[in-house]
């Protein structure tokens, strides 16, 4: 009985843990160009910059009184030309307070998130 008490605590957070937020706020840099910006995506509206195409599927922040965190699930697709065909670079989850964790590895751009808004 003891086993099962511990394993229970030790279970993933549940979904009333975080907050549902509406907008990812997102920075993103040109690699080659050297320049950045910052991005209000709404979840469930494609965003585009540049040669990106970013949709946020969900953008999550830790309760209040929880140590404060933001995450996001984000599909990424990029076209070579206005014309091409997008192809996905990206699909995951995204963690603010650790961008390096699951960051977009792209040759010309650099995505993370910053909070949720």
């Amino acid at each position: 009985m003891l086993f099962v008490c511990g394993f229970a605590a030790n279970a993933a957070p549940a979904a009333e843990d975080f907050i549902t937020r509406d907008v990812a706020v997102i920075r993103v840099m040109d690699k080659a160009a050297g320049r950045a910006r910052t991005l209000h995506a709404p979840v469930g509206v494609r965003t585009e910059w540049e040669k990106l195409e970013i949709l946020v599927r969900a953008c999550r922040d830790t309760q209040p009184f929880a140590a404060h965190d933001s995450f996001m699930f984000v599909e990424i697709a990029k076209r070579a030309t206005p014309a091409a065909p997008r192809i996905r670079i990206f699909s995951g989850w995204m963690t603010a307070s650790a961008p390096g964790d699951n960051p977009l590895q792209d040759a010309e751009y650099d995505l993370w998130l910053t909070r949720c808004e």
